[in-house]
């Protein structure tokens, strides 16, 4: 139940009959619109990642709400007015866009329910079609990974980006820790895109991951061609009527951080069901939908859908009823597929949620931080007590934002450095706890799990950021894996899906 609102005073602005007009023939009528609403009242404040008074992060939905309908003020005007939209106008408009995570957590609290990510994906939007949106190197190399589909497209980035790119950025972090470490104490306000030199020392002044697998998990399994679907099962223990789910891996399980998708796919194989994964690599659509790229994410949404559409049909003996995610994006976006039409009947569950159902746990074999997404994939109940009952009670939440927020963390890296200095607080604070209950030792390292490959490596990049120790980040499924399965869990995972383990169906 809410507040009848519908008479509540707003001091947002009134348009008078042509102004009205020109709104409704552009897209920022409808930006307009989704935020006329707003009570200033600020509850969105403590929730929102861009609002860290003592980082200089005072980006707030309630600010940004001003600042928008300041400007489309003045759009309205320069209009009416025939000057010209100014250059400076379109830049204060791209900034605020840019000042946003896509949590989508000022939502839950908002009393007229505002969603300031989704306003912010408008508005990236809009900027993209007026081409307006700012080149960043950044940003233009995660999405062309991303959007990539062509298996030597995709390893000769992905060595350029971890072998050459990862690598160079690490060795950077350590010439120039000195003046990191005092930008990350003292964050600067992030009012417009700072000056090329700072945002270079944004972006080394923590170390993105090292040790990742060499290759994707495709690649290991000899499944990179789209022309074929692959049913992954234990021919020992499997039959044609044992129960079968479709994983949709994901592109950051599956093409950066490979080792989150052979480890969902070994515990898989671990509870004895049949795996079907999609024919090639494939994006869910929610990076482009974030970055702004409408077009692109509706045409590969579209294309998504059809191919599942013929995977379904091509496999209906199998009666899939389980769509299993790796990702809380992924989750998010797959939502809007229509499953239900693809598969019959079916549901989409996050793989840790999946392992709990089958009675697969750690039963508290070790002590851990636990990191919930921005975009949590565990929705069938309160995520920490799914994390608690997979890895034991000795474990403790995390709160706020990694920073990495997708592809803000290389877009731009001064407002990741902001939002870091709170996440490194909280990281602290919890550390202090583990230690001060005996469940760490006092110069232990810590380990930090997580259900996100974004949120992966943004909690990678805060290694060296405790008291005493190494902050270690991983992912759950992977802790599950090596602690069941064994310390050589993959390559053993990969020999006997590789010996008889995988059956390749035309599609």
């Amino acid at each position: 139940m809410f507040a009848d609102l519908t008479n509540a005073y707003t001091p947002s602005f009134g348009l008078m009959g042509h102004e009205s007009l020109i709104m409704q023939q552009s897209d920022i009528g409808a930006i307009a619109d989704s935020v006329k609403d707003c009570l200033r009242c600020g509850k969105c404040k403590p929730v929102c990642a861009t609002h860290v008074p003592r980082a200089n992060l005072l980006y707030s939905p309630r600010n940004k709400i001003l600042a928008t309908s300041l400007l489309v003020e003045a759009f309205l005007y320069e209009e009416q007015t025939r000057r010209g939209v100014s250059i400076k106008h379109w830049q204060e408009f791209e900034d605020v866009s840019d000042h946003c995570t896509v949590c989508h957590k000022c939502f839950t609290p908002c009393p007229v329910k505002i969603d300031f990510g989704d306003v912010t994906m408008n508005m990236r939007n809009l900027l993209r079609k007026m081409g307006k949106k700012s080149f960043r190197p950044g940003n233009k190399m995660a999405m062309a990974m991303l959007n990539a589909t062509n298996p030597d497209t995709i390893k000769f980035m992905r060595s350029a980006m971890v072998n050459v790119g990862f690598k160079a950025q690490r060795a950077a972090v350590d010439l120039f820790r000195a003046v990191g470490k005092h930008q990350t104490a003292h964050p600067p306000a992030t009012v417009g895109a700072p000056p090329l030199k700072e945002e270079i020392i944004h972006f080394v002044n923590k170390k993105l991951p090292g040790g990742l697998p060499k290759r994707t998990a495709r690649a290991l399994l000899d499944i990179e061609n789209k022309d074929y679907v692959p049913i992954i099962r234990d021919p020992k223990t499997t039959n044609s009527e044992t129960e079968a789910v479709f994983y949709f891996p994901g592109c950051g399980s599956e093409r950066l951080f490979s080792q989150v998708g052979l480890a969902t796919q070994a515990m898989l194989w671990h509870a004895g069901v049949q795996t079907v994964l999609p024919p090639g690599y494939l994006c869910c659509g929610y990076p482009q939908r974030g970055s702004g790229q409408f077009d692109v994410a509706e045409k590969m949404i579209t294309d998504n859908r059809v191919l599942f559409h013929r995977v379904a049909n091509t496999l209906n003996y199998l009666d899939i009823k389980t769509v299993v995610v790796s990702c809380g994006t992924c989750y998010d976006q797959l939502q809007g597929y229509q499953f239900d039409k693809i598969f019959p009947g079916c549901r989409i569950i996050d793989i840790h949620e999946y392992l709990l159902e089958k009675g697969i746990t750690l039963q508290g074999k070790g002590s851990y931080l636990y990191h919930d997404p921005c975009h949590t994939p565990m929705k069938l109940q309160e995520p920490m007590k799914t994390v608690k009952a997979l890895v034991g009670d000795n474990v403790l939440k995390s709160e706020r934002c990694c920073g990495e927020s997708g592809t803000l963390g290389v877009t731009r890296p001064d407002i990741s450095t902001q939002i870091r200095f709170r996440k490194t607080e909280e990281i602290r604070k919890t550390e202090a706890v583990l230690r001060e209950s005996g469940q760490v030792g006092a110069k232990d390292n810590v380990k930090i799990l997580t259900s996100c490959p974004s949120c992966l490596q943004g909690l990678n990049r805060y290694q060296d950021d405790l008291k005493n120790g190494l902050l270690e980040a991983d992912y759950i499924v992977v802790e599950m894996a090596r602690e069941i399965l064994g310390e050589n869990w993959m390559p053993e995972y990969v020999k006997r899906a590789n010996e008889g383990g995988i059956e390749r169906v035309l599609v």
